[in-house]
Parts: structure tokens; sequence; C-alpha cells
């Protein structure tokens, strides 16, 4: 077994990088639709929302980076494409949508692809024995399982 220079088996990360890398693709996604959904909201709720889109978008861009750099720091490179981006991508991409309920919807289908991705990533840097990434994957989870919890409950839905 060949240790990178965190002490991390080289061949394990490498595969957590990968997942690493269709998460941060996944997230430019969500980024963008987020900018999208925040310049085009439309209609009574616009203030409430338009701050909650910009909010939301702010947290997406810093957790871009955060995995962006999670990937340097096993020793791989992030992708950085839009190319790239749209191959990896999951999450729904959201187009001309200035209804506050499709917006809304939106983030809570986006979120939700999001989670299962960073829970495989959760189970696989657990066996990489990667407590950075993992610590990363949790606080992530934890947040954005709010985060859907409250875009439900405005909604009107349960989760």
């Amino acid at each position: 077994m060949t240790l990178n220079s965190i002490g991390l088996d080289k061949n394990k990360t490498q595969e957590l990088a990968n997942d690493l890398n269709q998460l941060l693709a996944n997230f430019q996604i969500y980024y963008q639709n987020l900018r999208g959904i925040h310049w085009n909201i439309k209609g009574k709720a616009f203030f409430d929302l338009h701050t909650k889109f910009e909010e939301l978008y702010t947290d997406a861009n810093l957790k871009v980076d955060e995995v962006a750099e999670r990937i340097l720091t096993l020793g791989e490179t992030p992708l950085h494409t839009f190319d790239d981006y749209n191959k990896a991508a999951k999450v729904p991409v959201g187009q001309n949508i200035s209804k506050d309920e499709n917006a809304v919807r939106l983030i809570v289908d986006s979120l939700s692809e999001l989670l299962k991705i960073e829970r495989q990533i959760l189970i696989t840097s657990d066996e990489v024995d990667d407590e950075g990434t993992n610590a990363m994957m949790s606080d992530f989870i934890t947040e954005q399982e709010k985060t859907v919890w409250m875009m439900k409950a405005w909604l009107g839905e349960t989760v």
C-alpha cells in the first residue's frame, strides 16, 4: 500500500477524489441554478426568496471551493470546466424558473441529489479513514437536511 502525503492509501483516495469531483460538478450546477432563480424570481414572495436564494448561492459557492480544495488535499485535480460539470452532474438544471414554488422545488430536488452523493462519499471516506472528508460531508449533510426541511415546510409539505 502506497500512502499519500497526508497518510492515506493513494489508490483509495483516488476513488474518493473521483466521488468528490462528482459532488463538485453537481454543486456547480446547483450554484448556477440558485443564481438563475435569484435573478429571475417573480411574485409576492420576491423579497423573501430573492434574499434566501442569495444566502444559498453564497453558501454553495463556499462549498464548491471546499470540495475542490479537498480534492487537491487528497492529491488529485478538481474538475474545472462546464463541459466536465455537465457530463458528471445529476442535479436537475433549472432554466427560466421564475415561479416561487418551482424555484423552491428545484432547490429541494437538487439538495436531495446532493445528499445522496454526500452519503456515498461519507461511506467511502470512512472506509479510507479520511476524517477530513468525513467531517466535511457530515457538516454538509446536517446543514442541507435542515434546508430541505425548511423548503418543504415553505411548500406546505413534510419531509
